[in-house]
């Protein structure tokens, strides 16, 4: 017998959500602060994300190299490596820099199943200087998990980070 995914249903009223979301800005800012290099800090906000906001089984970011986005910092299972643009809701959401707010990706055509728990999505652009340098995906094994609230906040948050990141910076240098 197969069991039908479960709907998301809020443990936290609607004023402690956005306490929790102001602190979560908090503590980003100052994970972030004197600091300019990309990938700690997208390796601290999917790991603040992660042991903080319930009902999710999968964040991290996915960056932007040419036509497509690379498996980037992420908490969770292994994950796809490599996602053309305009492919699945990460590639949709790069492609057309639009946030994607999927209530069951498996009604979402094109839909790359990375983690077979994953009933919904939410995927948020990430921009410097116009353009999209970035993704941050988060996945939950519940129906309808992300609201339009989640949407705002997940998407001032990655903008808080995108501000703090440097993604000039070369990962390594030999010297």
């Amino acid at each position: 017998m197969n069991e039908q995914p479960t709907r998301w249903v809020a443990e936290t009223s609607a004023s402690q959500q956005r306490d929790q979301q102001t602190q979560l800005l908090a503590q980003l800012s100052s994970l972030t602060e004197g600091e300019s290099f990309a990938i700690s800090h997208l390796s601290n906000a999917a790991s603040l994300l992660w042991h903080t906001l319930p009902g999710l089984n999968w964040v991290g970011f996915y960056l932007r190299r040419g036509n497509e986005l690379i498996l980037g910092p992420f908490m969770g299972r292994p994950a796809c490596l490599r996602i053309p643009l305009g492919r699945g809701v990460c590639g949709t959401a790069a492609a057309l820099d639009q946030v994607q707010r999927v209530p069951d990706v498996h009604a979402f055509p094109g839909h790359i199943a990375c983690d077979s728990a994953s009933n919904s999505e939410i995927v948020v652009p990430m921009r410097q200087n116009g353009q999209v340098i970035a993704v941050l995906d988060i996945d939950s094994p519940y129906l309808d998990r992300f609201s339009q609230e989640d949407e705002a906040f997940l998407t001032a948050f990655a903008d808080k980070l995108c501000e703090a990141c440097d993604f000039s910076q070369p990962l390594i240098t030999l010297d």
